[in-house]
């Protein structure tokens, strides 16, 4: 593959049994999921903040809203896109790609993956509150798109990995005192981050501290399941996420 390093695929293959049984739910942190040249390419040909609208959106269950700018990829956009984006999303649905996702997670080869993606890009005071993912969704596999040219550790952006104990429902609106905090993604080195959806897998992002002008930027791929949902939303011409394909 161009973009995607099938050693590091692979290496993660390896170690999928303990991704499975990793706690409070299954993560990792991931170096190099894609080739360090394809890396630097998107992340200076990704969209820029003028193509994209700002999110914000609120959200059930008396969560916080999450304020962010974002863009969904649909086939309007990808006409947009550079042949770079455009190559490394085929990539994405490539037959190798979503059996990546069908061994992470145990599941049968057949089963159904189907993918929604999209960029986010936030600023200083954004945040992203403790909370759990639609249960249509398998997982996401985020990929950090920023660079010590635009970004510092320092300044926030991290996916935090949380654990309720099992104490809390999925739609509830723990606080980041209800829960551990487990872990961190880091943001920087062609880095991504990996996880499955379950009934407890809390993850946030803490309130930015980036000087103005700078954006933390993620693209995130989301595997979903062959859901009621996800059939209807189809049936009436939208991705699994809701927005509309034409």
């Amino acid at each position: 593959m161009e973009y995607i390093d099938t050693a590091v695929m692979e290496s993660l293959l390896a170690q999928r049994d303990a991704f499975q049984q990793k706690q409070p739910y299954p993560y990792a942190s991931i170096q190099g999921f894609l080739r360090e040249e394809a890396f630097a390419t998107l992340c200076r040909e990704s969209p820029s903040p003028e193509e994209m609208e700002l999110e914000n959106r609120r959200r059930a269950h008396g969560q916080q809203t999450h304020q962010r700018l974002s863009l969904q990829v649909v086939p309007a956009t990808e006409g947009r896109l550079s042949s770079h984006w455009r190559n490394f999303l085929g990539e994405l649905r490539s037959p190798v790609y979503l059996d990546f996702w069908r061994q992470m997670l145990g599941l049968p080869r057949r089963r159904p993956v189907l993918l929604s993606m999209h960029w986010h890009y936030a600023a200083a005071g954004a945040s992203v509150s403790p909370h759990t993912d639609a249960r249509r969704k398998l997982g996401s596999h985020i990929f950090y798109l920023n660079t010590p040219a635009d970004w510092q550790e320092e300044w926030g952006g991290q996916t935090l990995v949380l654990d309720d104990g099992g104490r809390f429902p999925r739609h509830s609106a723990p606080t980041y005192d209800d829960l551990q905090l487990v872990a961190a993604s880091t943001v920087l080195g062609n880095r991504s981050f990996l996880f499955a959806q379950t009934d407890h897998s809390w993850h946030a992002v803490r309130e930015l501290r980036s000087p103005p002008g700078h954006l933390r930027k993620v693209f995130i791929v989301v595997a979903n399941r062959l859901s009621f949902q996800v059939l209807s939303r189809r049936l009436r011409g939208k991705d699994p996420d809701g927005f509309r394909l034409r």
